[in-house]
């Protein structure tokens, strides 16, 4: 059984797996590596005079084939705990950091509007909907998607809940997310932002560039007082760093959960309540237009 009475087969059964095609594929190769290393087992005497036509002598091709089995062995345990992990991760992690994420904002009955950015098939969407249905909100939740498709399935998803009032999907670019200022109580974003930027490669720093350009617009149609809440992969720290620079309070960031083999966080902040300017300050422009 999952947490909060789920069982993860319903959970499964209701979202799927996204990105099936990997696990698969690594789970292809594990088994390969696993026969190869049953081989070197059952057979490793001829396999040792196989390779003495190509060493000088028996001791040498002995080690050669003993550590050429046990390469082929713990190659076939780590495909099998890639596939594993990110077969877990797509969805049972998912679904469990989904709930950490909700609980880490305080009080969902004064939350009138709130953001899923990337919502994907709607496990984080539908966490915050349910949370707003348990909690006797008005307010709901919209989830964002640069894939005009991927709406059909979110909502389908929210129907599945139960929750599909609360809920509503639209495509969009989230480096220039179509909403105003100041707008929403909280937005949310699960395994989504190091994703942006991607095809100019994770490391440059274009695609940095890309990360802090949504993390802007995060901050810019957040309310002030509201809270953001970011769960992502591996670049944690130069978030972390952004917040910051934008004069973020209250930033928290969780301890490290290993998601689809490299390490994550969830970022929590606060965007600071507007206060008037006076003569000696300057307002923050949340967009970040100048970034390259």
């Amino acid at each position: 059984m999952g947490k909060a009475g789920r069982d993860w087969g319903q959970i499964y059964s209701i979202y799927g797996v996204d990105d099936w095609q990997t696990p698969i594929f690594l789970l292809i190769y594990a088994i390969f590596f696993s026969i190869l290393s049953v081989i070197f087992l059952v057979y490793f005497e001829p396999i040792c005079y196989f390779f003495h036509h190509f060493l000088p002598g028996p001791s040498s091709a002995r080690f050669a084939a003993g550590f050429t089995g046990s390469v082929t062995a713990l190659s076939a345990v780590c495909l099998f705990y890639a596939a594993g992990n990110i077969f877990y991760s797509s969805v049972s992690l998912h679904w469990e950091m989904a709930q950490r994420m909700v609980n880490a904002v305080g009080d969902w009955s004064s939350v009138k509007h709130a953001l899923d950015l990337g919502c994907g098939r709607g496990i984080l969407l539908n966490a915050v909907a349910l949370q707003l249905k348990k909690s006797g909100s008005s307010g709901r939740v919209v989830g964002l998607h640069p894939t005009p498709t991927c709406s059909l399935s979110t909502l389908r998803t929210a129907g599945l809940e139960g929750v599909q009032e609360y809920v509503t999907c639209r495509s969009g670019d989230p480096r220039k997310l179509p909403f105003s200022d100041n707008y929403f109580d909280v937005v949310a974003s699960a395994a989504f932002v190091h994703k942006v930027g991607k095809e100019f490669g994770q490391k440059t720093a274009v695609a940095a560039a890309e990360r802090m350009r949504v993390l802007g617009e995060v901050v810019r149609v957040l309310k002030p007082g509201g809270v953001g809440v970011v769960w992502d992969l591996v670049h944690a720290p130069e978030y972390v760093k952004r917040l910051q620079e934008l004069k973020m309070e209250d930033i928290r960031v969780s301890e490290r959960v290993t998601a689809f083999m490299v390490n994550s966080h969830v970022i929590v902040f606060n965007k600071p309540s507007q206060h008037f300017v006076g003569p000696n300050e300057v307002r923050l422009d949340w967009r970040l237009n100048n970034l390259c």
